[in-house]
């Protein structure tokens, strides 16, 4: 095909658009609306004469939607629409990219517990290191083995609260100088990603209180991604670790990631985790 005649970016778009209404009206009935069931159709579904007065717009106007007319779009005719064409969080989003909207921001989620599949994961993932955390970075779930190499305790319930002020993980992090801001500028993007979300201010505003090194990085307005990691661990009886560090986010728990730590090839660190593991086991098998 010639180059001059492929469509556009904005044609597929505009043609991505009708066809994602259009589907989305074949799949409802008058009575899935409140509307009385006038018998059989020529096409299923709802007319864009119904969908148009159900949503509060105008017939023309919605017609021109579904075409893909070059029309002001707002955020509150979207939303009447996506109530009326019974769309879940995703088709939503989808419809405001496909509108050339940005979609809105998802409401704050609170810190869900971990399934049971979950949990079964971060203990069959042991002898490596891994725990899961919600959108504010609280620990959800910590394996055995991420206490154990990382030195977390009882009091450690926040992952960047720990790693400013948890004197057992930061002597051991070989390079907790060079980490630190990544991990600052991490933490603000995220909640730059949620400004209606407060909690990030006060997590933020009581750990620059008593971490004179987070108060300074928060100061910087840094912003990054903090996605793939290698972390170098000085454990006091095992030696360096090394790990590849990732992190994974959880569609079944909104805003919640899954971070694995994988020994890093070459460095030795899978034999010396697993034999620190056994003296653990051993340790707490015959206690005394």
């Amino acid at each position: 095909m010639n180059g001059s005649n492929a469509p556009s970016s904005s044609d597929r778009r505009q043609a991505e658009l009708r066809e994602f209404l259009r589907s989305r009206r074949a799949r409802l009935s008058p009575s899935d609306v409140g509307l009385p069931d006038a018998g059989r159709r020529r096409t299923p579904g709802l007319r864009r004469e119904e969908v148009a007065v159900l949503a509060g717009v105008g017939v023309s106007w919605y017609t021109w939607l579904e075409q893909g007319r070059d029309i002001k779009v707002s955020e509150d005719v979207l939303d009447a629409v996506g109530r009326t064409l019974r769309l879940d969080p995703v088709e939503r989003a989808h419809l405001y990219r496909l509108a050339g909207l940005n979609p809105p921001q998802a409401r704050s989620e609170p810190s869900l517990p971990a399934s049971p599949e979950l949990l079964r994961l971060l203990d069959a993932w042991a002898p490596r290191p891994g725990y899961i955390r919600d959108r504010h970075w609280n620990f959800v779930a910590v394996n055995d083995s991420a206490r154990l190499v990382f030195g977390y305790g009882d009091i450690d319930h926040n992952c960047l609260i720990s790693f400013f002020t948890n004197a057992r993980y930061r002597v051991r992090h070989q390079h907790w100088d060079e980490t630190a801001p990544a991990v600052a500028a991490s933490f603000r993007a995220d909640a730059a990603r949620h400004p209606e979300d407060p909690e990030f201010d006060r997590i933020a505003a009581e750990l620059a209180a008593v971490s004179p090194e987070f108060a300074e990085l928060w100061d910087r307005h840094d912003v990054g991604e903090h996605t793939n990691a290698v972390k170098a661990v000085d454990h006091p009886e095992a030696g360096t670790l090394v790990f590849d560090a990732t992190l994974l986010p959880l569609p079944q728990l909104p805003d919640h990631h899954l971070i694995l730590h994988n020994p890093r090839p070459g460095t030795g660190t899978d034999a010396r985790l697993e034999q620190l593991m056994r003296q653990r086991s051993l340790v707490v098998t015959h206690p005394g």
